[in-house]
């Protein structure tokens, strides 16, 4: 996983970061680019610490106490903590942790979620930022669930460091999901969004990373809008597959396109196509496979979706698409 995976495109002014209580510490394994960008610390200078290296001199013993406690009991708590940038500046954060537990009700990870506080404003507007951090941490958490689940259920691992490593990615994926989502401290959650803005954004992050001159990406995203839970799975269907091309398709080429077409149905659903004209998936392969874990991951999306996956293959490449039966509604 490539540090700077989607250094340039995140804009959230909310930052997020994950915890494994599992070692010793309890020691962050995660944060977004607001993370940093908030902090000043480089992601390399925080992976594999506790989040204590925030604090300082005058930084809140009650405060302190109250976020042991809540971790200790491994409850949901919300603090307004002093924290100081890397540079030695203060700054008040407003931070909500929240304990990520399994199926079973064991505990996984611990979430945080922050965001600066401007104590100046006015004490509703600052009512509301309480309110936004915590609809983010929910919508952070059953997401982080989703994956986690996947990872675990379908690679059949549960090796922390192996884990990391898969959910980096998908975590970045559900980020720029956030972001079109506006979830900031001045706009409030939304049951949906507009399915062809946000995989464009998440297209050509993806192909900022993985791609290569002589490969070029043609998107034909109509403007769907499409309820949260349906757009959290299909943009991370499109980020596996989109991954998978890139990496994978143009073996041995100097020149390729990979195409990506969004499209509402007469029912009501989603069409999603994503195609390229590379060296195309062996006759011989079983896919999605079932070996790999983005092909499991792949997978069990679609079948969470209630939706179909067909591969096709073309005069070159292949051709795979995905059928959503409802819930899109085309914007005018």
């Amino acid at each position: 996983m490539k540090d700077s995976f989607f250094d340039g495109f995140s804009r959230a002014r909310v930052s997020i970061l994950v915890s494994d209580p599992h070692q010793e510490d309890n020691p962050i394994i995660y944060v977004n680019q607001a993370f940093t960008r908030q902090t000043g610390y480089a992601r390399s200078a925080v992976i594999g610490r506790n989040c204590r290296f925030l604090q300082g001199e005058g930084t809140s013993k009650a405060a302190v106490d109250r976020l042991r406690e809540g971790i200790q009991e491994q409850e949901s708590v919300s603090v307004d903590i002093l924290n100081y940038r890397a540079n030695g500046e203060p700054f008040m954060n407003r931070l909500v942790v929240a304990p990520l537990n399994d199926d079973k009700g064991e505990l996984l990870y611990y979430i945080g979620v922050q965001t600066e506080l401007n104590t100046e404003r006015p004490e509703d507007e600052i009512e509301k930022v309480n309110r936004h951090l915590s609809e983010i941490q929910d919508r952070v958490e059953a997401d982080m669930s989703m994956i986690i689940g996947m990872v675990r259920q379908q690679s059949g691992q549960t090796t922390r460091p192996s884990e990391y490593a898969a959910l980096a990615r998908r975590i970045e994926t559900l980020q720029l999901l956030y972001e079109e989502m506006k979830l900031s401290d001045t706009q409030s959650n939304e049951d949906s969004i507009n399915i062809g803005s946000y995989l464009s954004r998440l297209c050509c992050a993806i192909g900022h990373i993985y791609g290569r001159p002589g490969v070029r990406m043609n998107l034909q995203l109509e403007n769907v809008e499409v309820p949260i839970e349906i757009a959290s799975r299909v943009g991370l269907v499109v980020s596996e597959l989109m991954t998978n091309a890139l990496e994978h398709a143009f073996d041995r080429m100097e020149n390729g396109l990979v195409e990506v077409r969004v499209t509402q149905l007469s029912g009501g659903g989603l069409r999603v196509v994503i195609s390229d004209d590379g060296v195309g998936i062996p006759t011989t392969m079983q896919w999605p496979s079932q070996v790999s874990m983005g092909g499991r991951i792949v997978s069990g999306l679609i079948e969470g979706l209630e939706g179909t996956l067909q591969l096709g293959r073309g005069a070159a490449g292949s051709i795979i698409t995905i059928d959503v039966p409802a819930g899109a509604t085309l914007i005018k």
